[in-house]
């Protein structure tokens, strides 16, 4: 597998061309920032009505309505939530797609599940930095940068390849590394890992350890010190060094009692359930049941984020947090 860096991606391929950002939140903030910084010519658009529009001006960029934006710019770059891409797009954006110009995205979600579908005679390509915005804005002005994914869905001018490691560029991610990948790979993988690992296995596996401690009578407090605050200090270990430097930075009981334990809890049935979730990916059933949830107002996930608002988890840290004035967003 190839990995690209600075030297391998010519900035000046953007240097001609004006750069458009769909929206103006975690990641929109910090790629049109960023590519601003690197000198580039760039126009943020939003709705009349965003919050968003005068905190973009202020940051000293230009803002259009998408309409306007998606019109004035060469390469446009869609960064809204998946579930606004296709209405947006199809009332916005798609009457201004000239041929030669380029569609860009951050995920390959309405691409590869055809809830946007871009004339034949454009670019389609996909910079996805592996991070939420804000470290890619951070790693960014601290010099470094977050490492990306690129993939090229059609490659009209022959160039489509090159705007994407240009525009990785411009964001920083090609001092990082950037990998080349397909919209179908980033997608299920992508998906996948959100809902197995980091958003929903992670999650569940801190309330049931919590609820574990507080049913068994301990203190909720220290409950959430072992489950949730101490998590942050593991993950920080194997985003340094893997799993190996976990366990050698970890104490010998906990390292010995990890590796023994740690199976009983995360087994084959769990891997199983793993198996079915990547497959109703694979399949399509998931993007299907997302695109309805959407289309019905979304009460399934409105359920949910109450209770889990309203979990003790939630009430006692946030008490916890209040007291810890390191923390910039409590």
């Amino acid at each position: 597998m190839k990995i690209y860096y600075d030297a391998d991606a010519d900035l000046n391929l953007l240097k001609e061309k004006k750069l458009t950002v769909i929206g103006y939140g975690s990641q929109g903030h910090a790629h049109a920032l960023n590519l601003k910084d690197s000198g580039l010519d760039v126009a943020v658009g939003l709705r009349k009505t965003s919050a968003r529009w005068k905190e973009a001006e202020e940051a000293g960029l230009k803002v259009f309505t998408v309409e306007e934006a998606s019109e004035w710019g060469d390469v446009i770059m869609i960064l809204l939530p998946d579930q606004n891409h296709k209405e947006v797009y199809e009332n916005e954006i798609k009457p201004h797609l000239k041929t030669g110009k380029a569609l860009a995205f951050a995920h390959g979600f309405n691409i590869f599940y055809k809830q946007v579908i871009p004339p034949n005679d454009v670019d389609v390509i996909m910079i996805a930095p592996k991070g939420p915005g804000h470290l890619v804005r951070r790693t960014f002005q601290n010099g470094s940068g977050t490492p990306c994914l690129i993939a090229i869905h059609q490659d009209y001018t022959g160039k489509a390849k090159d705007i994407a490691l240009a525009w990785a560029k411009g964001i920083g991610g090609t001092r990082a590394g950037v990998i080349e990948t397909t919209f179908k790979d980033e997608t299920e993988t992508d998906l996948f890992g959100e809902q197995a690992v980091l958003c929903g296995g992670s999650a569940e596996l801190v309330k049931a350890g919590f609820e574990t401690l507080v049913e068994a009578g301990y203190p909720p407090e220290l409950a959430y010190f072992e489950c949730m605050h101490e998590l942050k200090l593991i993950v920080d270990l194997y985003y340094e060094g893997g799993l190996t430097r976990m366990n050698y930075s970890v104490s010998d009981t906990a390292e010995y009692g990890g590796m023994t334990r740690g199976p009983k809890v995360i087994n084959a049935d769990t891997k199983k359930v793993m198996k079915q979730i990547l497959e109703d990916i694979q399949t399509g059933k998931f993007a299907e049941e997302w695109i309805n949830e959407n289309k019905n107002g979304q009460p399934v996930l409105k359920k949910l984020r109450e209770e889990n608002k309203n979990h003790l988890i939630e009430k006692v840290g946030a008490q916890l947090r209040s007291m810890m004035s390191w923390l910039t967003n409590k």
